[in-house]
């Protein structure tokens, strides 16, 4: 399976997508005769290399001529099915842009359909979305009714931080339809003040990622970057994009890591969440919680940390920042795993990947995983548990027919 990982230090916008996308190899005339097949007229678009803070990086720019009309979600659907693009690319872009409606429609309490985009944004907005799905789907290939598609992996995004002016004046970063966008998405502010995150970027990667965190296990055989507008001095203002195959499982084998542990009695329960999703974008392979009595017979929570071992100073750094223990303790410990793979299954209500464990070439778990389920019983209107219950008959059928 193919895997592009991006790596959002910087922030993420729809041209540093493209950019990057093209740095890794996506070939820039074809992204522009695909485009071409849009009933879109009054643009151009250019790329070019440039430095951020000494990184090389590609820089695409959507130059908009003349004088533009506001677009509305109606409109968008209606330049986007006229084209004579492939159908994946085509749901796919629509997909971010009715996620990206749905959002300002409830920001501004309108419906959806007075959702406009104005001017210059309705016209760099459709190239950016169109194009990240066109670029996609020749980088990594999209996920489609019948066949499976790449995965696209996303980091902790830095949103940045301060105000930015927009339309509606004066507003802080993340901007409204920005935080509304990554509800349930790992994000921190680092850096230069200002918008990193903008809301095509949140758009996409909100709607295509099929998960937030560490790179995962993978084999890189290109690194590109997209570079932001900005250059802040000492901050490279890039994202970069990591495109790689899925790296196989080793036989069940023997590794260690060390388990780190504090108990906390004085802290709001709110935190216990937010401190989780630190732990796991630092790296950390199990984070859980247990009840424990503690001293002056006060009820408190143990928390525990297991990683490896070079992550040490990191998690503890998130533990200190985010708790309001004062101490830990960390200890070496001896790991096995089982063997594991990825396979994906068709059932009634689309494609679901499953995670298989083996011991000695036996199997001994099958685990549809959780956000294609996620996604399916959200997109279908059914039960999570019917689609996890599909995906394992979907597995056991198929190993079934293997076996014929």
């Amino acid at each position: 399976m193919k895997i592009l990982y991006l790596d959002c230090a910087s922030g993420i916008s729809g041209d540093m997508l493209l950019g990057a996308l093209i740095d890794l190899g996506l070939d820039p005339g074809l992204l522009r005769k695909q485009l071409g097949k849009l009933p879109l007229k009054g643009y151009s678009l250019t790329e070019r290399k440039v430095t951020r803070s000494w990184f090389g990086a590609r820089k695409v720019d959507v130059k908009v001529k003349g004088r533009q009309t506001h677009r509305g979600i109606v409109e968008i659907r209606a330049i986007i099915e006229r084209s004579a693009l492939p159908d994946i690319v085509k749901r796919t872009a629509m997909r971010i842009f009715k996620r990206l409606v749905e959002v300002e429609a409830r920001i501004h309490r309108i419906p959806e359909r007075r959702v406009h985009l104005h001017e210059v944004g309705a016209v760099d907005a459709i190239v950016d979305v169109v194009g990240a799905a066109i670029g996609l789907h020749e980088l990594i290939g999209l996920e489609d009714e019948d066949r499976p598609g790449g995965r696209l992996v996303c980091s902790p995004l830095n949103v940045g931080g301060g105000t930015v002016r927009m339309e509606h004046g004066l507003l802080p970063v993340p901007a409204p339809a920005t935080a509304a966008l990554l509800k349930g998405v790992p994000i921190y502010s680092a850096g230069p003040q200002g918008e990193l995150v903008t809301p095509t970027g949140a758009a996409i990667v909100s709607t295509l990622a099929a998960s937030f965190g560490s790179p995962p296990a993978m084999v890189i055989d290109g690194i590109g970057y997209g570079a932001g507008s900005r250059d802040h001095e000492g901050h490279p203002n890039v994202l970069r994009a990591m495109l790689g195959a899925e790296w196989p499982a080793a036989e069940t084998s023997e590794g260690q890591v060390i388990v780190i542990e504090c108990t906390i009695d004085d802290m709001n329960p709110q935190h216990y969440g937010y401190l989780m999703e630190r732990l796991f974008a630092e790296g950390a392979r199990e984070v859980f919680y247990a009840p424990v009595q503690m001293k002056k017979n006060r009820p408190g929570v143990l928390v525990t940390v297991v990683s490896p071992a070079p992550l040490l100073n990191e998690l503890a750094r998130v533990l200190f920042e985010e708790t309001t223990t004062i101490g830990l303790r960390h200890r070496p410990a001896s790991r096995i795993e089982l063997t594991r793979r990825m396979a994906t299954v068709r059932t009634r209500y689309g494609k679901v990947r499953v995670k298989i464990s083996s011991m000695n070439g036996r199997v001994t778990q099958v685990q549809p995983e959780y956000d294609d389920c996620r996604k399916l019983a959200g997109r279908r209107k059914r039960p999570l548990k019917d689609i996890q219950t599909a995906a394992l008959l979907a597995y056991a059928e198929s190993e079934e027919t293997g076996r014929e």
